[in-house]
């Protein structure tokens, strides 16, 4: 009994600092993200590197980690980098991204590839659908046609790089 004990215990240590070592991971790569300029001068074009933890949690770990790491790291990258807004702006993207991902993975009909694509897509349609209702104008939507195209090309490059990541990954590290 106490062995079993002593063993959830350990377990428990081992998520608190993988979910540890996660956060700091997308909280590095969303500083660095910052650090590169914006792809092509339009605004809110980026490749969306803290989605690496997103992909690297769902596939390795589950879609309840995912959805509570992304959370965490949404939260805390727009208290650290941002405001109110780039919060707002955040989880409607990243809740929608999340919820297309995990969908998508679900049905087993979809590879990490095209389950990151979506997932990048949907983060562009979350983030317009929040400027529609801030800015109170639907002429925003417009934008959208320009934001699927990154979401498509950030998507398929966070999808590659969370691939290569995650096949070679040690399986005891999500244990």
């Amino acid at each position: 009994m106490n062995q079993r004990k002593e063993n959830r215990g350990t377990m428990g240590a081992k998520r608190v600092a993988r979910y540890g070592l996660l956060i700091a991971l997308a909280m590095v790569l969303s500083y660095a993200e910052t650090l590169i300029p914006a792809f092509f001068a339009v605004p809110g074009m980026k490749l969306g590197l803290t989605n690496l933890v997103v992909m690297i949690a769902l596939y390795r770990m589950g879609s309840r980690d995912a959805i509570l790491l992304n959370l965490l790291r949404i939260v805390l990258v727009s208290m650290t980098f941002g405001n109110a807004f780039s919060l707002l702006y955040s989880l409607a993207g990243g809740v929608l991204s999340g919820a297309v991902m995990i969908l998508l993975k679900r049905t087993s009909r979809f590879g990490m590839m095209a389950v990151s694509v979506a997932g990048g897509i949907a983060h562009n349609v979350g983030q317009i659908l929040m400027a529609m209702v801030l800015l109170e104008t639907k002429q925003v939507g417009y934008y959208l046609l320009v934001l699927w195209w990154s979401g498509l090309a950030a998507g398929l490059v966070i999808g590659l790089v969370s691939y290569e990541i995650t096949k070679r990954l040690p399986d005891a590290l999500f244990q």
